[in-house]
């Protein structure tokens, strides 16, 4: 069974919607201890960063996440927001995050992008791998094979992801500069971009998702 967390700051309805799409047995959780049974997790949110940390922590979400993302090492995506949360902290605020990755969340440098590009960052964009990601293994295949010279996924966001080891910035997009639009360790994957309302694209990451059997 896949968990969607419903920590009242996410697009659970639109996730919960494309996995009906695709026949799997999901169920939206609204507190920590619903996630019991759960052999995948996923993470959406939109929002403030420290709210999403707040809202986590009163509806008793982060110790068992921690246990079944880290011990069990359960499948675990975070979407936008559920991405950021998976960092140590974030430039939007000052509670620690839940600290699984090598990674902060910083504010687009505004000095690096023309005129013309404003923040947030809004719409659909070219999200691609790099090939040496792909070469060395860090994206997982099932994923890899969703990406071609025409993915694009749609997004919202004034932040990003920045990694200790690039290599971990399995997804790349482009805003003014090239940003992580996705990060993979281990058993944890995060997409900075919305696959929920990205249509074939999004379908397809969903569906990897559902296959994809990270390594013990």
């Amino acid at each position: 069974m896949i968990a969607i967390i419903d920590y009242g700051a996410g697009n659970v309805r639109s996730v919960m919607n494309m996995l009906r799409a695709l026949n799997a047995e999901a169920r939206i959780v609204t507190s920590g201890d619903e996630l019991g049974g759960a052999s995948r997790i996923i993470l959406p949110g939109v929002g403030h960063f420290d709210h999403g940390m707040a809202l986590l922590a009163e509806r008793g979400f982060i110790e068992p996440l921690n246990h079944l993302v880290l011990k069990q090492r359960l499948p675990f995506l975070g979407i936008c927001l559920g991405a950021q949360l998976i960092a140590r902290g974030s430039e939007e605020g000052d509670r620690p995050g839940l600290g699984w990755v090598n990674a902060d969340v910083v504010a687009f440098d505004r000095s690096r992008l023309p005129a013309n590009l404003r923040v947030p960052h809004m719409g659909w964009a070219e999200t691609w791998a790099p090939e040496a990601v792909i070469a060395e293994g860090t994206l997982p295949r099932c994923f890899a094979d969703t990406f071609n010279a025409k993915t694009r996924f749609y997004y919202v966001h004034s932040y990003h992801l920045l990694c200790d080891d690039q290599h971990q910035a399995a997804l790349r997009s482009w805003h003014g500069y090239e940003f992580a639009a996705g990060i993979v360790a281990d058993n944890i994957l995060g997409m900075q971009f919305h696959p929920e309302k990205s249509h074939e694209h999004g379908k397809k990451i969903f569906s990897a998702f559902l296959t994809w059997q990270p390594v013990a």
